[in-house]
């Protein structure tokens, strides 16, 4: 079993949030901050099984966005 660390940014451009994590891997967005969260819970097993990489564990998820 694995912990994997997801980053979350804001793209101002695009108005979205978006979720990347390159050791499962993983690329997704949203206009929602709860529901890239959601997204997120419901792909990484999935994308873990065809990728054959192990479970996880824990999913930490570390955020980041500016506001002018």
């Amino acid at each position: 079993m694995n912990d994997y660390r997801v980053n979350f940014s804001w793209d101002d451009e695009a108005g979205v949030w978006i979720a990347i994590c390159d050791d499962i891997p993983l690329a997704l967005e949203s206009n929602s901050f709860d529901a890239l969260i959601e997204k997120v819970k419901m792909a990484v097993p999935e994308i873990l099984e065809l990728n054959e990489k192990p479970p996880y564990t824990s999913l930490y998820v570390q955020s980041e966005r500016q506001i002018v």
